[in-house]
């Protein structure tokens, strides 16, 4: 809603129906007017002053910036996305990244527990840190799987990795601070910390992810992701961790570490979450999109007690929460033991699935290979679009590398994920004819 107030306030100011000067309702009566919540208009109200479109005048209130309405018609923003994604066809090979693979996961421990879970009495007020004995089961499972050990007060229960760094940014950005970004990176963190009014930064990576020297010193958050780097693949080697770990402190900066999929690496054991090193400087974003499915709704956000205490407050604010019936489906397939059990069967299923698109792409180098739901295929530059049109048109559905870049991309080959509703034979199939259009 507030970027719908935000959209729609921007429209009035550039064609002049509320012209330069003109001084605007307070929060709490627009948002009496429009029937939303004053927390609503703040957040728009923000971003506007944010872009320069609105100026507060000590003691009057909000009016139109002077000269914007006489100022040429902008043009369209430049978006830090690329356009949204369709939905496949059903006769189409989807090989796209983001997906886990569902098609194990209708097991009589997870309809168990569901229906207990809807059987669960409601509550009249939740605690915006999540359900206690999901806390008390997640921080037992996120210490054993990846190394991440925090007080209960220091965990908070999110609907997702990205519903955590929103919290996040609502909380400690203000309008205008500069955020660091992997560039190229996940699209959908970009949107989010835009929207909370943070001037974007994008920080290059290579091979082994994020690329630390150079950081800016006025960076208020870096958005990272060591374990698996999305889209390229890199893991963020120990000497890296530990100079951007010096660079906060030294900067008074946070780091925001999702670890999307961070359960499953297929070399070695999966690596220690960067928070183990140091949670003072660290929070750690969390989500069971990638373990179980995006329907699940339900992630994890851990770092300071005293931090995350804020942001549980800042949620409360916002009036933001967590779906109680997931809630107690989560806790209990943890307490039985059966998300470890799927956990265990899907590193092995995705190992299986990984094997068949490498072998389909032989001969084609490949990064990022080791770890995660998808690979990135090396394709000489300006041939990636060509190979990801013609792959369409024959029904295979495959994204560049720059679609993931926030400017102009720097590296050029295909995205190809490997946990998506194909079939092991649909994957290979599909592969195949990428090897074919990229040889």
């Amino acid at each position: 809603m507030s970027a719908q107030l935000v959209g729609q306030l921007r429209d009035a100011m550039a064609d002049g129906r509320l012209a330069a000067g003109e001084r605007l309702p307070s929060t709490r009566a627009l948002g009496k007017l429009l029937g939303v919540s004053r927390t609503v208009v703040t957040e728009a109200y923000e971003q506007l002053y944010a872009e320069g479109w609105l100026e507060g005048r000590h003691g009057s209130g909000t009016y139109v910036t002077d000269g914007v309405a006489a100022a040429p018609e902008p043009r369209p923003r430049k978006p830090t996305t690329r356009p949204a994604r369709r939905a496949a066809a059903p006769h189409e090979i989807d090989l796209r990244p983001g997906l886990a693979w569902i098609g194990a996961l209708d097991t009589p421990a997870w309809r168990r527990a569901w229906r207990l879970a809807a059987g669960m009495p409601p509550q009249q007020r939740q605690d915006p840190h999540g359900l206690p004995g999901l806390r008390e089961a997640l921080a037992d499972y996120i210490r054993r799987s990846r190394g991440v050990s925090c007080p209960l007060d220091g965990l908070l229960v999110t609907r997702g990795a990205t519903n955590g760094l929103d919290l996040l940014a609502a909380t400690v950005l203000r309008p205008g601070d500069r955020v660091g970004v992997e560039d190229p990176g996940y699209g959908r963190a970009r949107v989010v910390l835009e929207g909370r009014g943070a001037e974007l930064v994008p920080c290059p990576v290579d091979e082994h992810g994020l690329i630390v020297d150079g950081l800016p010193d006025d960076l208020r958050i870096v958005y990272t992701t060591p374990s698996h780097q999305f889209p390229m693949g890199g893991v963020l080697p120990i000497p890296r961790r530990q100079a951007l770990l010096a660079w906060a402190r030294r900067n008074g900066a946070l780091i925001a570490e999702d670890d999307y999929d961070g359960e499953f690496r297929f070399d070695v054991a999966p690596l220690p979450a960067l928070y183990g090193l140091d949670p003072d400087v660290v929070v750690y974003l969390g989500t069971t999109a990638k373990i179980l499915t995006t329907d699940m709704g339900v992630g994890w956000l851990a770092g300071r007690p005293d931090l995350v205490g804020e942001v549980a407050l800042r949620r409360e604010q916002l009036n933001d929460r967590t779906a109680v019936v997931p809630q107690d489906a989560l806790r209990l397939l943890l307490e039985r033991g059966d998300l470890d059990r799927y956990v265990r069967r899907m590193r092995a299923e995705y190992a299986r699935r990984r094997e068949v698109v490498v072998g389909a792409l032989a001969g084609l180098r490949l990064r990022g290979d080791t770890a995660g739901l998808h690979l990135v295929v090396d394709v000489p530059e300006g041939e990636a679009r060509r190979v990801s049109a013609e792959a369409g048109e024959r029904g295979v559905l495959v994204e560049t590398l720059e679609r993931h870049h926030m400017g102009p991309a720097r590296a050029s080959g295909l995205v190809i994920g490997y946990g998506s509703a194909a079939t092991t034979a649909e994957l290979r199939a599909g592969c195949e004819i990428v090897r074919s259009l990229s040889a």
